[in-house]
């Protein structure tokens, strides 16, 4: 007698968005995003439009910036823009998970009071914490840009295609 092992007929596809503002986009961020696709059919990347934050990309070119990351899995990232609250986003999106990448235990406090209030507000929306992957652990967009600002070569830390833009932008001066 063959075992076959009970497999659960899918009913729905599983989404989850992984806001952020991407200012640029780093590996780190890949990282987060390539393993919430092992866990989600679908990744949603959200570009966080932040008032407090004086951005060095547009919205519209971070948005840019990360479709041109994934040019064979436009089926399976989406990337859009939200500037309210992220939870009701995620709830008429379809969305069963918010993605927050930690890098350190710094980060958790925050994240988890975070979290506890997307609960409180909307209970049909999970977050998933995802520990940035070690080999990343040390960058932000924030350091990707003081790095480069001071024409220091964070080739490896970002994309191609982000390294060159950050070239050129500090190139030409902002």
């Amino acid at each position: 007698m063959t075992y076959t092992p009970f497999i659960p007929e899918k009913t729905s596809e599983s989404v989850a968005v992984y806001p952020g503002t991407f200012d640029p986009i780093t590996m780190g961020h890949l990282d987060i995003i390539n393993r919430g696709l092992t866990l989600f059919d679908r990744v949603i990347v959200v570009v966080a439009v932040n008032s407090s934050k004086e951005p060095l990309f547009k919205v519209e070119e971070r948005v840019e910036m990360i479709r041109e990351c994934f040019p064979d899995d436009a089926d399976r990232v989406e990337t859009d823009t939200v500037s309210g609250l992220l939870v009701d986003y995620a709830y008429t999106r379809g969305a069963k998970a918010i993605i927050r990448g930690l890098r350190a235990v710094s980060d958790f406090d925050y994240e988890f009071q975070l979290a506890l209030m997307n609960r409180r507000i909307e209970r049909e929306v999970e977050t998933v914490f995802l520990m940035t992957g070690f080999r990343w652990i040390y960058i932000s967009s924030s350091i990707i840009k003081d790095a480069a600002r001071h024409g220091g070569d964070v080739s490896g830390l970002v994309p191609d295609h982000v390294c060159e833009r950050l070239r050129q932008r500090f190139m030409q001066g902002r």
